[in-house]
């Protein structure tokens, strides 16, 4: 009987001692700041029509500016809310390359292995010297072709695949393992590691090399590595009927002029969801901004989610996610996030994606800027407001700011 009570005390102890280390592990709730930067920035443009509504979050060591303007859809008023749904397109890249950061991290990749170690169809690779009346030269690549350069952009791959629009654009395409092998097949525009060419393609070569490290499809490890850990449950590539009942319909944007509605464009091609829509790591998940909180927030806390769970080591985001992984004079890129080249306390990084949705954090002072909106064209000064908004935030002082300071990372 003594042994059971010392048992069963030893077991309360231990249930409430992992409870206090989880909730300590965890940041409050942040404060509202009170503030209307990008309300009073960004109201003009929805009461004229000329952008529908947006969704703009500014953090600040632990105060919150949240402002959800304007509507979803304007022809049925459907107001815009954190919830609302929407493709996030480009900003995908950054969670390949907490992928790829994760298996480093465990020891399982080198930034500077060969590709063609986990995928034998990159051991021979060719460049394209000219194309001189449609007959082209191509010269053998003399550059090993790493993991690091397909994930900077530095690789010498096309933006897409031919016939990308073709096949469906971000909601369509093929299996990740199949755009590698058909990457493999066409010749690369430049030495690898010599130049700059943005890419979906060679993100999606890091995805598939995931695939092979981790044995489980890249959606798979990014939802149980990431994305259940961090309580992100509405980013999918495959969004349910009921979601894309909220999401932020995408608009064509010209300047004072009202924003005109469209179905589909040809990098979002209906239908949405189905078992032929495959998972683009280059550009194709769906979430929300209260998600994309969670992700961006973790990366701001250093790989520690808002919930107390850790994703990566601090050491592992400042390394190789928060800093340039390119050769000097390329310009700032890490893993899928655009990176600052060196390393001080006024500097961002994060993503931004197409149909303008942007997310960037400093570690250094705890700050993060967000902004979501779904349009095509040209209209700089809507992003312009946004960032003077963010701005005016940053430089406004709270007498509770710190007050939430993020505690107890846990190892």
């Amino acid at each position: 009987k003594i042994m059971k009570k010392v048992l069963l005390v030893s077991g309360l102890i231990f249930m409430l001692t992992s409870l206090f280390i989880y909730v300590e592990g965890k940041e409050k709730s942040p404060v509202n700041s009170g503030t209307h930067f990008a309300k009073d920035a960004l109201q003009k443009y929805v009461d004229s029509g000329e952008i529908p509504g947006a969704i703009c979050i500014y953090y600040k060591d632990g105060v919150q500016e949240t402002t959800c303007l304007g509507y979803a859809e304007i022809s049925t008023k459907r107001p815009i809310t954190i919830d609302s749904f929407f493709m996030q397109c480009s900003q995908t890249k950054g969670f390949c390359g907490v992928t790829i950061a994760i298996l480093v991290e465990e020891g399982k990749l080198s930034l500077d292995d060969p590709v063609s170690k986990y995928l034998p169809e990159f051991s021979e690779l060719w460049i394209q010297e000219s194309n001189v009346d449609g007959v082209r030269k191509l010269v053998k690549a003399k550059n090993q072709l790493t993991v690091r350069m397909v994930m900077n952009h530095t690789g010498g791959f096309s933006f897409e695949l031919p016939n990308y629009m073709r096949m469906g654009g971000w909601s369509h395409r093929m299996p990740l393992r199949s755009v590698a092998t058909m990457a493999a097949a066409l010749p690369l525009s430049f030495e690898p590691g010599t130049r700059i060419q943005y890419s979906n393609v060679g993100i999606d070569i890091g995805a598939a090399i995931v695939e092979v490290v981790s044995r489980q499809r890249w959606e798979d490890f990014l939802k149980q590595r990431v994305l259940d850990p961090l309580e992100m449950k509405d980013s999918t590539f495959w969004p349910s009927n009921k979601q894309l009942e909220t999401k932020l319909e995408l608009y064509k944007i010209e300047p004072d002029k009202p924003a005109t509605i469209i179905k589909q464009s040809p990098a979002m091609q209906l239908p949405f969801n189905g078992d032929r829509v495959f998972p683009s790591a280059g550009a194709g998940l769906w979430t929300t901004a209260r998600d994309q909180l969670k992700f961006y927030k973790m990366l701001m806390n250093l790989g520690v989610g808002d919930n107390g769970v850790r994703i990566l080591k601090e050491e592992t985001v400042k390394s190789i996610l928060a800093l340039s992984s390119r050769p000097k004079g390329f310009g700032g890129y890490s893993l899928g996030l655009y990176a600052p080249a060196t390393d001080d306390e006024n500097q961002w990084f994060g993503h931004g994606g197409a149909f303008l949705t942007r997310c960037f954090v400093n570690w250094h002072k705890r700050q993060l800027k967000l902004v979501a909106v779904q349009f095509t064209g040209k209209c700089d000064k809507i992003e312009k407001a946004h960032n003077e908004a963010a701005e005016k935030f940053f430089q406004e002082q709270f007498n509770n700011s710190g007050e939430n300071e993020y505690t107890g990372r846990m190892e």
